[in-house]
């Protein structure tokens, strides 16, 4: 009965806003001919008729994995009823412009009043409207596959002189189950190996939810070369924590199996709870690899740094593989000051924002206070990469795909 409430009201608010957006459709299309305000208007309708169906049908086969088919129809329909929202803060501004005639004209005993709509303030709704909605499909259709490769130079004083100018790439969230073909991640491996990196690091997210969703890719991302090797950790959904209906009991701890042992097939070295010296010249870096941790609500802690950690301690340089950037605030600077950088993923930069010299806004700062690019607290340094994938929402905007790219210099 409660679940019936919830998407009887939700159609409801659906038709309140498409039955707003139409006055605003109407006062646009009104010097048109009949026949074409007919086939405005039937378009606006049918796209309410489709948005609810959708609705309806995804709440009631809700638990099921939605198809790439499926989540670029969900998207497009949030896409639209979205811009419809900024057409409201237009009808909104009309209103109260009527209101404020209706009551100065009581006060001035002018009954006169016009109770047509402002055509420019409607038209400018429609308009502006346009611009999140041509991003948001530029994003699908272009966006979630524009590559970027980012440099970043880092100077640390402990770093020993044979790791100067080591060269360090990371990539993050493949969301590889996201993916309706095999071509784009061959692109992104062809510019991974063009860096000719030193050591590749993958921060987690290699799948969706199910192990299943790698296997097409294994032979591509098994290309990835780098010069150390290739290490990786988990994220939070390779535990596929978001599956709520299994098989049979031991599937989901099957399915962990499986996504492990697609890091060997890739030739991945997958670092749970655990670390690697790295020698060079005599001299040594301690890479530290764990499993998900997450400081928020919700989000399991996996992870076992101080496992990691141990045999770590002499180590003068260290870096650290941790998914959720969160894990930063929440354990590593307060309870191991000697690591160096840590590298985390997670947040995809929430694929939407703007991302331009001098401005770098994105609705997941307000949930995350690292959640793009470089930070430093003292000595210690933390980047977080917004992820090569993407999930949801099958683009990005303002936030691409990125390969980082990083150079270790002594300072």
């Amino acid at each position: 009965m409660q679940r019936m409430l919830t998407f009887v009201l939700v159609v409801l608010i659906l038709f309140l806003v498409d039955l707003y957006v139409f006055q605003a459709i109407k006062t646009v299309a009104q010097n048109l001919d009949p026949s074409t305000q007919k086939i405005v208007f039937f378009i606006h309708w049918a796209i309410f008729a489709i948005t609810a169906g959708t609705f309806i049908i995804g709440g009631a086969t809700r638990g099921t994995p939605p198809s790439i088919l499926q989540t670029y129809l969900f998207s497009t329909l949030f896409i639209i009823f979205a811009s419809k929202l900024v057409v409201v803060v237009f009808l909104m501004l009309d209103d109260t412009l009527r209101l404020g005639k209706i009551v100065l004209n009581s006060a001035n005993g002018n009954e006169a009043f016009d109770p047509s709509r402002h055509k420019f303030l409607n038209q400018m709704g429609l308009l502006v409207a346009a611009v999140p909605f041509s991003a948001f499909i530029y994003g699908m259709i272009k966006g979630a596959y524009d590559y970027r490769v980012k440099r970043v130079t880092l100077r640390f004083p402990n770093l020993p002189s044979s790791f100067d100018g080591y060269k360090v790439l990371q990539i993050s969230d493949l969301h590889t189950g996201s993916f309706n073909s095999t071509e784009p991640l061959k692109e992104a491996v062809r510019l991974i190996n063009k860096q000719e990196a030193d050591l590749v690091f993958f921060t987690g997210d290699l799948v969706n939810n199910l192990a299943t969703e790698v296997q097409d890719h294994i032979p591509t991302l098994r290309e990835i070369r780098a010069k150390e090797g290739v290490y990786s950790v988990l994220g939070n959904h390779d535990y596929a924590d978001y599956v709520h209906e299994w098989p049979h009991p031991d599937a989901k701890a099957e399915n962990l199996r499986n996504l492990i042992d697609s890091h060997a097939r890739m030739g991945w070295q997958l670092l749970m709870n655990e670390n690697r010296i790295l020698e060079k010249d005599g001299e040594q870096i301690a890479l530290l690899g764990v499993e998900n941790w997450g400081n928020r609500a919700g989000f399991p802690k996996y992870g076992r740094l101080h496992e990691a950690y141990q045999g770590t301690e002499h180590i003068p340089f260290k870096m650290l593989l941790s998914h959720d950037p969160s894990h930063w605030d929440g354990e590593i600077n307060q309870k191991y000051k000697d690591i160096d950088l840590t590298l985390s993923g997670h947040t995809h930069g929430m694929q939407f924002g703007v991302n331009v010299p001098g401005l770098k806004w994105s609705p997941v700062q307000y949930v995350y206070k690292q959640w793009a690019g470089l930070y430093k607290k003292g000595s210690q340094h933390l980047y977080v990469n917004t992820g090569l994938g993407f999930i949801g929402y099958p683009g990005r905007v303002g936030f691409l795909p990125e390969i980082t790219v990083f150079e270790l210099k002594k300072a």
